[in-house]
């Protein structure tokens, strides 16, 4: 399956559009703004700022005709292709930052960590295995934000008290 996302400049898919199946630092080189999208294939994690910095919005195959419906201020900047993972998910997850204190390893989704393994915090952890959607809020809600496989010593400040993190699996691409 392919990838695909088209941007368009206007709410309703309205104005000039681009087309885009790989990460893009910074959509206002192609658009001038960019206020609604639809997702043809695959899944993508859409930033408010560019080179992918700010809020993150995870969004699969569908149409997202207006941005402010969906809690977003200013339209969307930069954008990542999230890759179809079909083997195993694994990341180990830490109390504190640089890898410190208690941890625990994670092979599926988790509806509350601090709940399910009695931890304080979750400051830092390593990605061995799959792409990862980690949340502020228990339930999968909140702020999010996607990992790659990788260690990540401190968390930005969208995810310091995550609570609950969740596998980007082969099911979000339909």
């Amino acid at each position: 399956m392919n990838s695909r996302i088209v941007f368009y400049e206007d709410r309703n898919f309205m104005g000039r559009s681009h087309e885009c199946s790989t990460d893009c630092p910074d959509m206002y080189s192609f658009l001038s703004r960019c206020h609604s999208c639809k997702v043809e294939g695959g899944c993508f994690m859409l930033y408010d700022r560019p080179n992918y910095m700010g809020n993150q919005y995870f969004m699969r195959k569908g149409e997202y005709a207006d941005y402010h419906m969906m809690g977003m201020a200013n339209g969307m900047r930069s954008c990542r292709m999230i890759p179809m993972h079909r083997g195993s998910y694994r990341m180990k997850i830490y109390e504190r930052e640089s890898f410190g204190g208690q941890s625990h390893e994670i092979m599926e989704d988790c509806d509350n960590i601090m709940d399910r393994y009695r931890m304080s915090s979750c400051m830092s952890c390593n990605i061995q295995d799959g792409h990862w959607l980690m949340y502020e809020m228990p339930h999968f809600r909140g702020r999010m934000m996607f990992m790659r496989p990788g260690e990540y010593r401190h968390f930005m400040i969208a995810v310091v008290d995550n609570n609950s993190s969740k596998r980007t699996s082969h099911s979000d691409f339909y």
